[in-house]
């Protein structure tokens, strides 16, 4: 479809989606898959797990996002400035109007590609303390077990089998076959590698002759690095030449600089092992007469400083009589020092009854004070109640009736006013020798 023919007509209204989807229709299905050539920039990784960037170049730049499905398939950590060749496809995303490449696969660009990916492995592995010498461990001065994991019809196994069996033929030596170069190199490898660990060797030797960085790529395998530095037994790297590095050198327990070097780490020459023995052989015998010397003066030593047991054993008793004497003698001196003691101490003792007598007097006198202060205090009391009652007497309102006053009461209420009272009403006046009853005729207020 061109782009003449999906042109909507004049009178014809869109909207904005129709619009997008028109567009997108176009574009995707007219340009389709691309190859581009730019630098990437505003590199973001999505907590999706997407990738979002911009590619440039020195005039123009296109927005980009490769999904986790692709992007987990890269053998490099794309980042801002990294020239790429991106393959991809041009999309429209609808609900802003804008277009996208998709970018389903991506290399960086030039011969520094692979380097680059050497580079950030290593980086990476380095952080995780994989390449620590803390964590490697000591490859056996004598093994009786050697594992190697390499190709079976390479020169390397040749010249390690050749060594192995001209410096140390009880070894034994069990080649687990790979191959050791190509795309599918690495999970042999590794396999081959899990193989060898199951044979339980003392150590494994793994790697190849030289070659290109290509040829050798394999060796920098992240899963394959990982179970070498994983593995329990100890593992020597030997991959290519001196001059050549790869990740399995950094993981390994130890990097021979070729395989021939690896074989004559592990394979002691049986001449090197005799002379040493033959040294170890007359050390021993020197240090054995030395050692004899020395017993036989420390024995003679000690001969001169033995007595006769007989004399020792008189000496002895006479000892033990003197001690048995100075314990005989301290025991009178200390039974006398306890008489005494005692002694003094009846001297000071105090008969029962003296004490009972004692306390009973104290307790006669204690009594007598207290009937006394009982005596004293009742009559204290005796004294002031008579008091009292004398002042009680003498406020009285009957006293006041003896000396010729009356009581007067209506209704069981005191008089006090007339106002209390009417003609006629009965009230009661009390006297020094009775009461009377009397009604009322009249009553008068008093002038003031």
């Amino acid at each position: 479809m061109s782009l003449e023919a999906a042109a909507a007509p004049e009178n014809r209204i869109l909207t904005v989606e129709q619009l997008n989807m028109q567009i997108r229709s176009l574009i995707e299905g007219q340009i389709g898959i691309v190859w581009i050539q730019a630098e990437i920039s505003n590199f973001k990784p999505h907590t999706s797990g997407h990738f979002y960037f911009s590619l440039k170049d020195s005039k123009s730049q296109i927005s980009a996002v490769m999904f986790r499905g692709h992007n987990s398939k890269l053998k490099f950590k794309p980042h801002d400035g990294l020239e790429v060749i991106a393959r991809g496809r041009i999309t429209v995303y609808e609900p802003r109007g804008s277009y996208q490449v998709a970018v389903e696969s991506m290399e960086p660009v030039g011969a520094g590609a692979l380097q680059k990916q050497f580079e950030q492995l290593k980086e990476k592995l380095k952080l995780e303390g994989l390449f620590d010498s803390s964590r490697k461990k000591a490859i056996p001065a004598h093994p009786q077990k050697v594992a190697i994991v390499t190709s079976p019809t390479g020169a390397a196994i040749q010249d390690i089998l050749n060594i192995m069996n001209r410096r140390a033929k009880a070894v034994e030596v069990i080649v687990v076959p790979t191959i050791v170069q190509g795309a599918a190199a690495a999970p042999q490898i590794a396999e081959a590698f899990v193989k060898a660990e199951r044979i339980n060797p003392d150590v494994i030797i793994i790697g190849r002759g030289g070659g290109s960085i290509e040829d050798m790529w394999c060796f920098n395998d992240e899963k394959l690095a990982r179970l070498i530095a994983a593995s329990k037994i100890p593992v020597i790297s030997a991959v290519g030449h001196e001059i050549d590095f790869t990740i399995c050198d950094f993981v390994a327990d130890l990097r021979a600089p070729t395989p021939s070097a690896a074989a004559e780490l592990v394979a002691k020459s049986s001449a090197e092992i005799v002379q040493k023995l033959t040294q170890l052989d007359r050390s021993l015998a020197f240090s054995m007469k030395k050692r004899m010397e020395m017993m036989k003066q420390s024995v003679l030593h000690l001969s001169k400083r033995l007595t006769d047991p007989k004399k020792k054993l008189q000496d002895l008793m006479l000892r033990s009589d003197d001690l048995f004497n100075r314990l005989e003698n301290a025991m009178a001196v200390n039974i006398n020092h306890l008489k005494k003691d005692v002694q003094i101490l009846q001297s000071r003792l105090v008969s029962p009854k003296q004490v009972i007598s004692s306390l009973k007097l104290n307790l006669d006198k204690k009594n007598m004070r207290l009937q006394n202060l009982m005596n004293s205090n009742l009559q204290n009391k005796k004294s002031r109640i008579q008091n009292m009652m004398a002042l009680l007497d003498s406020l009285s309102p009957m006293k006041v009736v003896d000396r010729g006053f009356s009581i007067t009461k209506s209704h069981g209420k005191l008089l006090k006013s007339i106002s209390q009272v009417k003609a006629k009403d009965i009230i009661e006046v009390q006297v020094n020798d009775g009461i009377i009853e009397a009604e009322v005729i009249k009553s008068t207020h008093l002038k003031s």
